[in-house]
């Protein structure tokens, strides 16, 4: 059996993609510890590292954006892999403050050139009919990502220490993450012959499509913020509705296999039904089950459909993020729109987690429930016009 390019390019992500999620924006759990210890930082400025990197990389990914419609991925993704192996390297020989989050910006600035977005604009290139399902099974590798890297780095800590983890890390994007890149990604986009690595400007967008754009970004923004800032105090708001810690926790670890399960249901039903079927479903789901959690929380079974809900919404997100847009766009100019769109998502998830934690320091469970609950309507509300704006997307 022929394997094509595109399972090739599909398997070579999946595994940079487990190994960049794993190594920066998920390592912090398992050592953030070690970093308060050593480099005597309190824990908001230990996870704060994440806050700068998404914010760092939020104002590069426009420009990235257009670059991957000119280059293609290889290179860009290659020195991604690059400058975060330097950047692990660097922070394993972190002091302080200051040299702790210069690390981290420099992990937003290899973030734009190598994780989700240029895996998404890769697969849109070379997958062509089949991204959909290419950019969903990424979604539900990459949801892995957890389980491969907390327990590794809590067992490589014990032999070779946090710093050493690092080093380890660094070595795994230079050695494997870059060649892997060289070798599976085409060097220039391989869709509408030559047009999309074109130098010639692209004609300024209608005002349909200015319309249409504004309203993928607001709904895109309105949901970045809640599923970045949601699930960092996931447990915290449970246990403030009244649930005692091992039930609180046993809630929020369900988030995760109700993201990977519809992220199958995506892959395996998708090219059932169009894009904008489960862009709404997600628009309405969330806002439903934080609705309910707002109202009765305090009883089990609400909060369990809350959170059922909440990981619904964000495993399907994971997918539309890249989907819609390839879909109301177009491939020639996706990397460009998608860079757009990274820029207010990114912003928002890097203010998220600080301020939910100041409503959650303010007035409680309640508060962050209320909040992302009308934000959530925000979203749906912009989802519903964006839908009546565009038509059925397929």
């Amino acid at each position: 059996m022929k394997v094509t390019a595109a399972a090739t390019a599909t398997v070579g992500l999946c595994l940079t993609q487990i190994v960049g999620w794993g190594t920066t924006f998920l390592m912090p759990s398992a050592l953030g510890r070690h970093f308060e210890r050593d480099l005597d930082l309190p824990s908001e400025v230990v996870y704060g590292g994440i806050t700068v990197m998404f914010g760092v990389g939020a104002l590069f990914a426009p420009r990235v954006g257009r670059l991957l419609d000119r280059t293609g991925a290889r290179s860009v993704m290659a020195i991604g892999s690059i400058v975060y192996a330097l950047s692990l390297a660097a922070l394993s020989f972190s002091q302080g403050l200051v040299s702790y989050l210069l690390c981290w910006a420099a992990m937003g600035i290899a973030s734009t050139l190598a994780l989700n977005t240029p895996a998404s604009i890769a697969l849109a290139h070379i997958a062509g009919s089949r991204a959909r399902q290419a950019i969903a099974i990424l979604a539900i590798i990459g949801g892995f990502a957890s389980t491969v890297f907390w327990p590794l780095s809590e067992a490589l800590e014990a032999f070779v220490s946090w710093r050493g983890v690092l080093l380890v890390y660094a070595a795994i994007h230079l050695l494997v993450c870059a060649p892997v890149h060289l070798l599976v990604l085409p060097g220039r986009p391989t869709v509408g012959t030559q047009a999309a690595a074109s130098t010639t400007p692209a004609p300024p967008p209608s005002d349909h499509t200015k319309r249409i754009f504004l309203l993928l970004a607001v709904a895109f923004s309105c949901g970045a913020f809640i599923f970045t800032g949601f699930i960092v105090h996931a447990i915290g708001v449970m246990r403030g509705l009244g649930h005692d810690p091992a039930s609180a926790l046993l809630l929020a670890s369900l988030i995760g296999p109700a993201q990977v399960a519809v992220r199958v249901v995506e892959l395996v039903f998708g090219h059932r039904y169009a894009i904008s079927t489960s862009t709404l479903f997600a628009a309405a789901v969330l806002p439903l089950g934080l609705g309910l959690a707002f109202l009765a929380g305090g009883n089990f079974a609400v909060a369990l459909l809350c959170l059922i809900a909440y990981g619904i919404a964000n495993g399907l997100k994971a997918v539309l993020r890249a989907t819609l847009p390839l879909a109301l766009f177009g491939r020639a100019q996706f990397g460009t729109y998608l860079g757009r769109l990274a820029l207010p998502q990114g912003i928002v998830s890097a203010a998220a987690p600080p301020v939910l934690a100041a409503v959650m320091a303010n007035y409680g469970a309640q508060g962050v429930l209320a909040v992302t609950f009308v934000i959530a309507t925000i979203a749906l509300v912009a989802t519903v016009m964006l839908v009546r704006t565009s038509g059925t997307i397929r």
